[in-house]
């Protein structure tokens, strides 16, 4: 990622006394991790609402500060294709969790819904409100269209029925970022001994989404 353009249009040099703070490139580093392991995971991930809302403070500062740059600067055209690699990434990653917020909505809902305390969200606040609406949406459109034709005894739906779960046991590939061991590549088999494997870093493989999962929580492997 090209650094962020400081006032007078120099690149802006991370303070070695910040150690815990994030370059810009680390930052944009996180978001499309965020993003592949969204766009390739059969099932809703963990929102990255801080890594989003630090994105959007970063483009924020990018696009002033291109502003002052002197028009014919060779370096605008590159910052300028860097803000709109960085935006699309960014809209990318926020449309595929809509979209499976559309597509597994009650099972999402049940499963914020049933999150024990301390457990990490699933949804940000405003991706909770829309599929709450979404679901509410839902049902009036089903009453108004069909299920208020039907007999007495049919005009109820059980949505976490009648909406597909995700299929977690769908094949992805995936890059391992650090070293895992006993893995178990099928834990429904009876003799699991013979599909135990070691994950070795930097290896990649095609594997069950169900079996690595875990995995793609903890940062250990990578979807691609």
């Amino acid at each position: 990622m090209s650094d962020a353009l400081s006032d007078d249009g120099s690149d802006i040099n991370q303070d070695d006394s910040q150690e815990d703070t994030m370059t810009p490139a680390e930052l944009i580093v996180k978001l499309e991790e965020a993003w592949l392991n969204e766009k390739f995971s059969p099932e809703l991930l963990e929102n990255k609402s801080e890594v989003v809302e630090c994105v959007m403070e970063q483009l924020t500062h990018m696009e002033a500060n291109l502003q002052r740059v002197k028009k014919g600067d060779a370096k605008a055209g590159i910052h300028r294709m860097e803000i709109d690699r960085i935006r699309f990434v960014l809209s990318s990653y926020l449309r595929s969790r809509l979209q499976k917020i559309e597509k597994f909505f009650p099972h999402v809902l049940e499963r914020e819904k049933s999150r024990e305390d301390g457990e990490a969200s699933l949804l940000s606040p405003e991706e909770f409100a829309f599929a709450k609406e979404y679901y509410a949406n839902t049902e009036t459109y089903l009453k108004a269209v069909a299920l208020k034709r039907m007999p007495p005894n049919l005009q109820t739906v059980d949505m976490l029925k009648a909406v597909p779960e995700p299929c977690l046991d769908s094949f992805v590939f995936l890059r391992v970022k650090e070293r895992q061991e006993n893995i178990l590549v099928e834990p429904e088999t009876d003799d699991q001994r013979e599909y135990v494997v070691d994950l070795e870093e930097g290896s990649q493989h095609l594997m069950r989404y169900r079996t690595i999962a875990p995995l793609i929580s903890s940062g250990a492997v990578q979807l691609i």
